[in-house]
């Protein structure tokens, strides 16, 4: 998720108007029933975990990551653990379409930005090639192009948000509308180093115009009908799309989260809509003047618009020539991730998280086992199933609650009347619900080892102290923390991601050991290996958790990094810090080759805050004749071998 100047005054704004329950202060008591929950066998992990201010953090422990921590910087180059160096794979404004012209940016337009690399890259997925294979030399790189740092995009732009609206150009709006959306990009390692393939037959680049098609409960949904498309099954592009994730059938999701900062106009708070977008945290004035250009960002113009955004949106990207699809059965909200997990019996689970403070957790299971042998089976298996809400009880049990027409409040009296009113307003089923409002919870990630799903939860500023709960235990949480949920027979072969009750635990509480309450570690942590703001994580194969942070500068004063830590043993969540980023820049993300020989990370926003003319940073490129980019880094090991060890 972005921290751009343009994007921050309206983002998590907490939109949620009644968070969940009342609790009297709850102690941090969740750390202690580990061991009684966790079983005998965890007893050597359990101690390990300490309060701020318990000890002095010391240097070594029984990590099994080789890697030695590197030191908390803030700084215009990056830095990453010694033994390892950093490739720049592709970035803003290379090429990935043929005849894309060369970067120019004081000379931008839109159809060049349609041919190129777009900006402020997030969510990664290597699909090796060709389809079907295992392979870590050769493959399609997916790639998330979120949003637009405006004021570092184009030169001669004056200083202030409402200044650079006001100035913006319609050759500049449409520029950032090509910037959005996704690349693929066919890529491939030799003599050690990652490039991509000139010409990639499969390259292709999905903008804020690509056409798309509308599937599930809410298509042809009378609030899905646009005067652009009274059906209510197609829609142009995707928007501020954030974390994703893969399907076992080998397509990719790709989440729209930020849509609500696209739109402006009046009928924001005078309309028929008014309460949805106010739910949604759409405003009168939008955070890049779109609506001036283009008619459908006006709310006064085409209402309905909104409601066709901040859905997960399904693309082949092994077929260029393939419509990208929107999946509302999978219920709209800011999606961060949406990645799966397989039930015994063969239905796919997917885990996603509602980006903003004091929203939700959110499942989806199919209605029906994916078929591993026939793949044009599996094509339309995600308009079908059930959409769950997550409830996290004090005692550490989680219960899915089923967002489902006709159930509990979810009724006419409710005014819902099918399950596309459902899907459509989500966060409002949710909470007639009383699901647990979270410390935005961006990315949830299923550890394929251990069969336990990793919740991040960034940070919430807005959490008061008469709305603490037991899994968001602390007011005014700057740091975030991550929680562990459990599934019935996670560890063994038959986890069941699909069971309507798991347990729930903490793995860590971010911020600096004896300086910010509440922060708890692993007893060995470094002076280097504490962290703030978890946003993204990935595990590799042997189960260690990759997590990687936006928003420390601000939380923390140290840049964003990427830290790693065993999720089982005497290491278990004894963090270190592996990369760190430049000043102003996010790590977004992570993504291994199958042989953990590459890290694959998408840095986007460096130099943030700052403007074209003065950067913070120039990196990747440290030419004073090109502004910060966006980019796509690949972190090898010196010499070969995996990532880390």
């Amino acid at each position: 998720m972005a921290h751009d100047d343009i994007e921050f005054e309206i983002e998590d704004i907490g939109s949620n108007p009644a968070p969940g329950r009342r609790f009297e202060e709850i102690a941090a008591a969740r750390f202690s029933r580990r061991a009684a929950l966790m079983g005998a066998s965890a007893l050597a992990a359990a101690p390990a975990i300490s309060p701020a201010g318990a000890q002095t953090p010391r240097t070594g422990g029984p990590s099994t990551l080789a890697f030695q921590d590197i030191p908390h910087q803030l700084a215009q180059t990056d830095a990453v653990a010694e033994g390892h160096e950093v490739q720049v794979v592709i970035r803003w404004g290379d090429a990935v379409l043929a005849g894309a012209p060369a970067f120019d940016p004081a000379r931008q337009t839109p159809d060049a930005q349609a041919k190129q690399f777009g900006q402020n890259n997030d969510f990664l997925a290597f699909m090796p090639l060709p389809r079907g294979a295992t392979g870590s030399d050769h493959g399609l790189l997916w790639v998330n192009h979120e949003y637009v740092s405006t004021a570092s995009m184009f030169p001669g732009l004056p200083a202030g948000l409402r200044n650079i609206l006001a100035a913006k150009t319609e050759l500049q709006a449409r520029t950032e509308m090509m910037a959005h959306g996704g690349s693929v990009v066919e890529i491939q390692r030799k003599d050690g180093k990652w490039a991509p393939v000139p010409g990639g037959r499969m390259n292709r680049r999905i903008t804020a115009e690509t056409p798309m098609r509308i599937s599930g409960p809410a298509a042809g949904h009378e609030r899905m009908k646009t005067s652009a498309d009274p059906s209510g099954t197609q829609v142009l592009g995707m928007l501020n799309n954030c974390a994703g994730g893969t399907t076992p059938w080998g397509t990719i999701l790709t989440c729209e989260e930020n849509f609500n900062t696209l739109f402006g106009g009046g009928a924001a708070t005078t309309g028929a809509q008014a309460a949805a977008y106010r739910r949604y945290g759409i405003r009168a004035q939008s955070a890049y003047a779109w609506e001036r250009f283009e008619p459908r960002f006006n709310l006064d113009r085409e209402p309905n618009e909104p409601n066709r955004f901040g859905w997960v949106v399904e693309i082949d990207p092994f077929d260029p020539a393939s419509t990208p699809i929107k999946r509302t059965a999978l219920g709209r909200f800011k999606h961060e991730g949406c990645t799966h997990a397989i039930a015994p019996d063969g239905r796919v689970v997917f885990y996603m998280g509602d980006d903003e403070m004091n929203d939700y957790v959110y499942r989806f299971v199919t209605a029906r086992p994916w078929n591993r042998e026939n793949p044009a089976a599996n094509r339309d298996l995600l308009d079908e199933g059930t959409l769950s809400v997550a409830r996290f009880e004090d005692d550490g049990k989680l219960r899915w609650l089923p967002l489902t027409f006709g159930e509990g409040p979810l009724t006419p009296a409710n005014n819902f009347h099918s399950q596309g009113d459902v899907v459509i307003e989500a966060r409002r089923a949710a909470d007639l619900l009383g699901a647990t409002p979270m410390d935005r919870p961006e990315d949830v990630e299923t550890n394929p080892v251990n069969g336990r799903v990793y919740v991040m939860l960034t940070n919430n500023s807005a959490r008061a102290a008469d709305r603490l709960n037991a899994a968001n235990p602390r007011p005014r949480n700057i740091h975030g923390h991550v929680v562990e949920i459990i599934p019935p027979g996670a560890g063994t072969p038959g986890v069941d991601h699909a069971a309507p009750e798991a347990r729930w635990e903490m793995f860590l509480m971010a911020g600096k050991p004896g300086i910010d309450a509440g922060a708890r570690y692993h007893r060995a942590t470094s002076e280097s290996g504490w962290l703030s703001c978890p946003d993204n994580c990935a595990f590799d194969s042997k189960g260690r958790i990759w997590i990687a942070t936006d928003g420390a500068p601000s939380a923390a004063g140290v840049a964003d990094g990427l830290y790693a830590a065993d999720t089982a043993g005497a290491g278990r969540g004894l963090t270190k810090l592996f990369y760190q980023a430049v000043v102003g820049a996010e790590i977004c993300g992570p993504c291994f080759t199958p042989d953990d020989t590459t890290l694959f990370l998408a840095i986007q926003h460096p130099a943030e805050g700052s403007t074209y003319e003065n950067p913070s940073t120039r990196w990747p490129d440290f030419d004073p004749a090109l502004p910060a980019r966006s980019s796509v880094i690949a972190i090898v090991k010196k010499g070969g071998g995996a990532v880390g060890s």
